[in-house]
Order: structure tokens, then sequence, then C-alpha cells
């Protein structure tokens, strides 16, 4: 028939290639953004961690005999950072344990985590109540003040880990549900499992399968 034209037939290799081209991307995108939110997650963690028992505020509480220097570390000015970095890292391993709904309460809670740690170094970059605390106790004097007080660059070094706490927890948020679970292996999924094959009666004509029973502490005179 000469009127009727040939139609061109789809080629499904191509498709086929496209897919598992943008799969692999995908794949690959996913692997990045889990590296880059364990990095950030575990960085951020240990730098809260170690500048918070840094010095932060220095003075000198007067005394009768002149000037009494005294520091306080971010734990004596806030415990919140280091706290909060805890309850991160506890909340970055969960991730991988977790699936759907879990897992993005999870990754919000990560990056709350971060946010209050930030805000906590933040405010007590300029927090002068624990050494003040610490002039009355060591004077004796209740109405005890600091003199010539400085602060040290540590709790905005403390800030900033919170900072990293926080995009390990938005990047949680935007690609966690592409991130792997724990493996399967180690859930129950309720289904019963197989029990063991029972043992036959060993074989009288073969003195090895006698021996074994003997081993086992079974005896191998008597009839299954």
């Amino acid at each position: 028939m000469e009127g009727v034209s040939a139609v061109p037939v789809p080629q499904p290799r191509a498709r086929t290639a496209d897919s598992a081209s943008g799969a692999a991307a995908d794949s690959a995108g996913s692997r990045r953004s889990l590296a880059a939110g364990l990095l950030l997650g575990a960085a951020g963690a240990t730098v809260v961690l170690l500048a918070s028992g840094q010095t932060w505020a220095e003075g000198q509480a007067a005394t009768g005999g002149g000037a009494l220097p005294l520091t306080a570390d971010g734990r004596d000015v806030t415990g919140a950072p280091a706290a909060l970095a805890i309850v991160g890292l506890a909340a970055l391993v969960a991730v991988f344990a977790v699936r759907g709904a879990g897992r993005r309460i999870v990754a919000a809670l990560l990056a709350l985590s971060g946010l209050g740690a930030t805000l906590s170094a933040w405010a007590g970059a300029s927090d002068s109540t624990a050494l003040d605390e610490e002039a009355a106790r060591t004077t004796g004097d209740a109405a005890a003040t600091i003199h010539a007080l400085s602060h040290t660059a540590w709790p905005y070094v403390t800030a900033a880990g919170g900072l990293l706490i926080l995009l390990a927890g938005l990047l949680a948020l935007r690609y966690g549900s592409r991130w792997p679970a724990m493996s399967g292996k180690y859930e129950r999924d309720g289904t019963p499992r197989p029990g063991k094959a029972p043992r036959t009666a060993p074989d009288p004509d073969r003195p090895e399968d006698l021996w074994k029973a003997l081993d086992r502490g079974e005896d191998p005179t008597r009839e299954a």
C-alpha cells in the first residue's frame, strides 16, 4: 500500500538508559547529602562540646586586699549548648533508625537542637551573671560584682558549632527520605522463624553416626 507511511518505532533502550542515568545521579546526590549531614552534625556537636568547656568570661572582684581575678567557662554561663549538642548527636543517629514521618520528626529535632545551641551560646557571649555569682561566693559578699569584665571568642565558636548542627538537620529534612535506614535483617516482621529440622535416628550400620550421637549426648540405641 503506497499511501501508508512508516511510523517510527519508539526506542525503549534510549529511555531505559536515560532513566538509569537519572537514578544513578539521584543516588549520587543522596550519598553526598548523607555524607554532608553526618559530617556537619558530628563536627558541630564536637565543636559545641569542646568550646563550651573553654573560658567564656574573665573579670576581677574587688576585695579588701585588692582585686581577685575570676573566670567562667561556658558550662558556668549556660549548660544549654552542651546539652543540646548531646541531643543533636542522639538525633543524628536516630535518623537512620526510623522511616517516614518518624524520620522527619527526628530531623526536625536535630535542626532545633542546633538552633537552640546557637541562640543560647550567642546570648551567653555577653552574660556576666556567672562571674557575679562566683564573686559573691569567693568574697563572701552577696553584693560583690565583677569589674574589668571581658569576654572571649569561645561563645561565638560554640554558636558556629550549633549552626553546623542546624545545617545537618536541614539536610536531613530535605533529603532524609532518600537516605538508607538500618538493615531490615535486624527488624522483627512478626513472621515465625523456621524451626530446626528434626534429627534422624543414627544408622546402626554406620559407626560414624553412632559416634556423632554419643558426642551430642544422645542414646544411639533409643528409637526415634
